[in-house]
């Protein structure tokens, strides 16, 4: 069987791709025409649009982190799937909330075709696979929810994600920049940001990834949140694994107590570095083994252990 000079089958099936992200862009037909500076403004320009664009489904990702708030409460756990951009983006944002929030590692996973050596080398043929994404979700089941990443809202991996997750029972959210998503049907949520056409054609790590990004960001940003993981605006939850980040957790406690240094410092080496536990006890006068228990019983909220320990006096 003859192929063709790139090696390809010629009797392979080709995909016609129609979605938003594959248009051409009118506003940047002639970018290799133009100076950097130029280059550089009408990529600026474009990317403007993405905090809009994600802005008008902020409803929809709303309802995402309810489902996300419904799983992690209930013992269950979140996981992203993606290829390409969107699987990479997915892994590093759940990369980053163990040691942000203070969160289990098995909480929030990320799964990326082609797995791990596919996050540094594109092996863009792992995302043509249906059976591999149904495989990798084989694990998950009611009490789960699955995200799947796909800017063309069509990627067969996170197809067989999504369809294999629906068919165990577990929730499932579609994040897309395509309003009109074929997979919009398998999602109990479907987040689609009208991004439109790229500044360079179907080069969906552009405006597209920075709305998977800011979507991605914001829904788990707001799932801890609502765990609980912060206490106003402050990151009490955080993995102090070093002497910098022990620092940091001193300045949060004097922050959020108004207490001195070196009382904040006290309370947290007496919490074993726990930061929840110390500012339950600064705020409440607690003694730490009391202040620690609040803070178990509250699932980790500062705020809820505040309130029980108020009840209980």
């Amino acid at each position: 069987m003859s192929e063709s000079a790139n090696g390809a089958d010629p009797g392979e099936h080709v995909e016609i791709v129609r979605s938003p992200t594959e248009r051409r862009n009118g506003a940047t037909a002639d970018i290799d025409l133009l100076p950097t500076l130029d280059i550089l403004r009408r990529i600026n320009a474009e990317d403007a649009e993405v905090p809009g664009a994600v802005a008008a489904v902020l409803p929809d990702v709303a309802r995402a982190v309810e489902l996300g708030v419904a799983a992690l409460g209930s013992g269950g756990t979140v996981h992203y799937f993606g290829a390409g951009t969107s699987g990479r983006i997915g892994a590093m944002d759940a990369a980053e909330l163990p040691p942000t929030y203070g969160i289990g590692p098995d909480q929030v996973t990320a799964h990326h075709a082609g797995g791990d050596p596919a996050l540094t080398r594109a092996t863009e043929a792992s995302e043509d696979d249906e059976r591999l994404g149904a495989a990798d979700a084989a694990p998950l089941g009611p009490g789960d929810l699955v995200v799947g990443l796909a800017a063309s809202g069509r990627t067969p991996y996170v197809a067989g994600a999504l369809r294999a997750a629906r068919a165990a029972g577990a929730a499932t959210v579609l994040i897309s920049a395509n309003p009109e998503a074929p997979l919009r049907a398998e999602a109990d949520v479907h987040v689609g940001v009208d991004t439109g056409a790229e500044v360079i054609a179907g080069s969906t790590r552009m405006k597209a990834g920075t709305a998977q990004k800011l979507v991605l960001n914001a829904f788990s940003t707001a799932v801890m949140v609502r765990m609980g993981r912060t206490y106003s605006n402050l990151m009490v939850g955080m993995d102090a694994s070093n002497a910098k980040l022990r620092g940091r957790l001193v300045t949060i406690l004097v922050e959020a107590t108004g207490q001195d240094e070196h009382d904040c410092a006290e309370a947290l080496a007496k919490a074993d570095g726990d930061a929840r536990t110390a500012l339950t006890a600064l705020l409440s006068g607690a003694d730490t083994s009391t202040a620690a228990e609040a803070v178990r019983t509250a699932q980790g909220s500062v705020r809820d252990a505040l309130r029980h320990l108020s009840a209980g006096s």
